[in-house]
């Protein structure tokens, strides 16, 4: 690999580009001992097609089950006997391998995560076994409700567009899916130009770039492209009946994208609406009326899209009280301003929540690694909580009216219920 090329230092910070394209950042915290160190591949369900459904999600397992060098076992105990963890996640647009361990034994854990993301085997029989875990992994999310509602709603949003499926994928897919198919899969998208490898905590930048340069050995080239996020129908409600005795519903909205202006202004909408216990809904919900033990608000930011949703889980008689109030607290918005006091309280708690956040290394190297990927930048923390500072209760009410169009809305109901029950929900 040619030389790198170091193109921000900036303090604590520091970004190098290799001659593949391949980025190495890292922020420097000289208070700790420990590294928490992640290889973030910029691809995820998002770029799956239909009949590749859950491939991300199953690929991140079996990066696991063994290497040319190690077993699944040697892999499972390269950093816990050392006193580390090793661990990965996929989402809608990323899959992420990351460990966290003490600078000491910054070679191990890249050597680690070098093996299983660049020289993993994939072979027949670890397939066989790990689609049988997986499988169990989909069941268990069918039968845990409130995980499903959100698969459900997803798709009650997006429809067919491929950010609308679930991470996990469907049953007779991951059953079906070919060695082929997965190892092609892996080809065309673990390239170099859309790996980031972030690092945060006790961590020397030059060392980390040369073993990098020493240890990945990633194909040239971008991953593969996926389509806009787009709906085909403007409002949509999905029901979906059991016979669990509870009901449990998503509603939302078109949010922001991730690199809006407006995000951190969503953001502290959610928190104000629905972001604690000291949120509206739950106020009005849950402790006022007692329709509801769960009641949240949630942002899902993606690079060209977003929604605001709410989550609840109530029972059938109180489900009509419950979806009223939680729209006529968002119609609510959309004509009255927040009070200046409600707002400080709304940003000193953003404020708050964002600061205990960065003392973990693991949380700093997730926000160093999604800021490079969908921004390109590094946005030092001081700069977040001056532009949190900077909302006004004009940019909420202006936010407010233009998300929440309830000719937009998307419901997704599951439970005891049928269509019939929702005629006067929305």
């Amino acid at each position: 690999m040619a030389n790198s090329m170091s193109k921000v230092d900036t303090n604590s910070y520091r970004k190098t580009v290799l001659s593949n394209g391949l980025r190495v950042i890292t922020e420097k915290i000289p208070s700790v001992r420990s590294i928490t160190l992640g290889v973030w591949i910029d691809v995820g369900s998002r770029n799956e097609t239909k009949d590749e459904n859950g491939v991300s999600h199953l690929i991140e397992h079996m990066l696991f089950k063994g290497t040319k060098k190690r077993t699944s076992k040697e892999i499972a105990a390269s950093l816990e006997s050392i006193g580390g963890s090793l661990n990965a996640f996929t989402s809608k647009e990323q899959t992420c391998y990351l460990a966290r361990i003490l600078d000491e034994h910054l070679d191990t854990a890249v050597d680690v995560l070098a093996d299983i993301t660049c020289n993993a085997t994939l072979t027949p029989a670890n397939l066989v076994r790990e689609k049988k875990v997986i499988c169990e992994e989909i069941v268990e999310s069918y039968e845990t409700p409130s995980d499903r509602i959100h698969d459900l709603f997803a798709h009650s949003y997006w429809g067919d567009n491929q950010i609308g499926r679930p991470i996990l994928g469907e049953l007779d897919n991951i059953k079906a899916m070919p060695r082929a198919k997965i190892m092609k899969y892996l080809k065309n998208n673990y390239k170099s130009e859309s790996v980031v490898i972030a690092a945060s905590g006790s961590v020397s930048h030059n060392k980390l770039v040369k073993l990098v340069k020493e240890k990945f050995t990633f194909p040239d080239g971008k991953a593969e492209q996926f389509e806009s996020a787009g709906r085909m129908q403007e409002q949509t409600v999905l029901v979906t009946p059991n016979e669990n005795n509870q009901i449990h519903l998503c509603l939302g909205y078109p949010g922001v994208e991730y690199a809006s202006r407006d995000k951190l202004t969503a953001l502290a909408m959610h928190v104000s609406l629905g972001g604690g216990m000291s949120s509206i809904l739950f106020q009005k919900i849950r402790e006022e009326k007692g329709f509801a033990y769960t009641v949240f608000t949630f942002l899902d930011i993606y690079r060209d899209a977003g929604i605001f949703g709410a989550y609840l889980a109530t029972d059938k008689k109180n489900l009509q009280a419950a979806v009223d109030i939680s729209l006529k607290q968002i119609e609510k918005l959309k004509k009255k301003r927040l009070t200046e006091d409600a707002l400080d309280k709304v940003k000193a708690q953003l404020k708050g929540q964002l600061t205990i956040g960065m003392e973990s290394t693991s949380s700093r190297m997730n926000r160093l690694a999604r800021n490079e990927i969908m921004l390109g930048i590094y946005n030092p923390l001081k700069k977040t909580l001056k532009d949190i500072d900077r909302i006004t209760t004009s940019d909420i009410l202006s936010l407010s009216n233009s998300l929440f169009d309830r000719s937009k809305l998307a419901l997704a109901v599951l439970g005891p219920v049928g269509k019939d029950d929702l005629k006067n929900v929305i």
